[in-house]
């Protein structure tokens, strides 16, 4: 068990950083640590006048926003666990995982609420708005008056002598729950991860000791909080060290990410692969892939310079006054990966996943090693289950103080992923170098066999193929003994062409030759659909692969 405690390290972090920003919603102005401190007091005061306290379920549905911030600390440091729930889960989804974690209450956005059945839902009794914290349903009628007899109480206690000397939080013991993540995953039904006080603290206390950030740094928090990488790296690590953090609402594209980027000057930006894979097509690879400059990048001496002016204009895209770029929460494009790194753009690459609070691994851009995820952090142990771990594909294990305390009410899944020796299974394959850097392969669930019983990564084929010419992006499944591509054709691309639906067709079947070619006989795609929509995804843009399985 650490020694560093999470909400005592909240509390310090607040008495620390009084009249510094602390949180803001994009375009308006940020509260400070002391306000926050004042709403999170507030918040305690409501909790007790609705007999909320440790150990009590309180779910929380919502963009990223101050008040979403606000609720979640409030809740975890009090000893009550917080359910943050995924914005775009169905109000079906909403009401089953509020009652299987047995929350009481709810806070809501507008808009998430009103669909909800609260009769449905039968432990429940409040649901609270998000935007302003009023009470919009309860099931007790002696409670309607609660609110406002907790702001009373609140002044009697405090009144305006709020300070950091006087501030204080309650004691709560780093082998507490702290939260239950329910992932949205990419193989169906989701469970409630477990997360301990001491999981969470075992991710801030890595990042505040490896990642480059510092008091007063500026952050921009565009992924989805109720998704352990965002709730991790873009909320809790920073706040804990007092950084001044501002959130973006609803999951915003990548213009209004790079208008944001522009306005703040992040020192550390967090990403997903697909939001860097799309300004790579759409404002690198187009220019660079046109003949003539294609042609001088050969040309030695001027291919440098042609590569230099691209990385100054990427590096000004997010801000120019980041340290490092970090990508996570899905594999990242290899080629995308080797053009960044050639021309000395500060990215690295981390892994993990929500069973870990999430952090498995990450390294530094200065130390990372191209195509890995890192290096084990140092509050847990890897290890590839594989007669060989350097050459032979096998699971990645992990133990340690990141991981889950199991998944709530379902000890059966729990024992199915974490062993007696408490090695936690991820389901990933990988090897692993001398170093300790770690390389993924693919997923054991997704992994494929060959006609001959070789193993077949569909993840290692969808890198190659996305890179070519008019695929936006692409799912290789298995029908009938082959291998089936199912290509999202670049849309842009295509207008920008003037191609019709048979040119398309066309021009997939020419890819998927030239695909074959590269790759061992076993692999081969026998070939391609074009599919009319965009994949379904997860918070962290993995297509959901049971979808499309038949």
């Amino acid at each position: 068990m650490l020694r560093e405690n999470l909400v005592q390290t909240i509390e310090e972090a607040i008495r620390s950083n009084w009249y510094a920003p602390a949180l803001a919603d994009y375009g308006t102005a940020a509260c400070s640590y002391g306000q926050v401190a004042e709403r999170i007091l507030r918040l305690h005061g409501l909790f007790d006048r609705f007999g909320v306290g440790k150990g009590d379920k309180i779910s929380l549905i919502g963009k990223n926003s101050v008040n979403w911030c606000l609720v979640y600390l409030a809740a975890v440091t009090l000893g009550a666990v917080i359910v943050p729930i995924l914005p775009d889960f169905s109000a079906e989804d909403v009401q089953h995982i509020v009652n299987h974690s047995d929350s009481v209450i709810l806070f809501a956005s507008e808009g998430v609420y009103e669909k909800l059945d609260e009769g449905s839902m039968k432990k429940l009794d409040a649901i609270f708005s998000l935007s302003d914290f009023s009470m919009v349903y309860t099931r007790r009628s002696s409670w309607v008056a609660y609110p406002e007899k907790a702001a009373r109480n609140f002044a009697d206690k405090y009144g305006r002598f709020l300070s950091p000397e006087n501030f204080r939080l309650p004691r709560i013991k780093n082998q507490e729950t702290a939260a239950i993540v329910y992932t949205s995953g990419t193989t169906g039904f989701s469970k409630g991860v477990m997360l301990a006080h001491n999981s969470l603290m075992a991710n801030v206390r890595f990042a505040r000791s490896h990642m480059p950030l510092r008091a007063g740094d500026r952050i921009v928090s565009f992924l989805p909080l109720a998704h352990a990488y965002g709730c991790a790296f873009e909320f809790l690590f920073p706040f804990c060290l007092g950084c001044d953090i501002t959130l973006l609402g609803k999951t915003p594209s990548p213009k209004i990410i790079l208008q944001a980027f522009a306005e703040i000057r992040p020192r550390l930006v967090l990403s997903v692969p697909l939001v860097i894979e799309k300004i790579y097509r759409s404002k690198i690879r187009a220019k660079i892939e046109k003949t003539p400059v294609r042609l001088l990048r050969k040309v030695p001496g001027i291919g440098g310079m042609i590569e230099k002016k691209v990385l100054r204009g990427l590096n000004a895209a997010f801000g120019g006054n980041f340290h490092e770029i970090v990508i996570g929460g899905a594999p990242f494009n290899a080629e995308v990966a080797e053009f960044l790194k050639k021309i000395g753009f500060r990215f690295t690459v981390g892994y993990g996943m929500t069973e870990c609070g999430p952090l498995i691994s990450y390294t530094g851009c200065d130390g990372f090693r191209l195509h890995s995820v890192g290096q084990s952090v140092d509050t847990l142990e890897v290890r590839i289950d594989s007669p060989d771990p350097q050459r032979v594909v096998g699971e990645i294990l992990v133990r340690g103080e990141n991981v889950m305390q199991g998944y709530y009410k379902n000890p059966k899944a729990t024992r199915e992923v974490i062993d007696k020796a408490g090695w936690l299974h991820t389901g990933d394959l990988g090897v692993i170098d001398n170093d300790g850097f770690i390389f993924i392969r693919g997923r054991s669930k997704t992994m494929l066999l060959g006609p001959s019983g070789e193993n077949v990564y569909p993840e290692e084929i969808e890198a190659r193929l996305n890179n070519m010419p008019f695929v936006q992006e692409s799912l290789v499944v298995e029908r009938a003994g082959q291998l089936v591509a199912l290509v999202y054709p670049d849309a842009e691309a295509v207008d920008a062409h003037g191609l019709d639906e048979q040119d398309v067709r066309d021009a997939m079947e020419k890819n998927r030759r030239q695909l074959n070619a590269g790759l061992p006989a076993s692999w081969a795609v026998a070939r391609t659909e074009v599919f009319p929509e965009e994949f379904e995804k997860t918070p962290t843009r993995k297509i959901k692969r049971f979808m499309y399985s038949v």
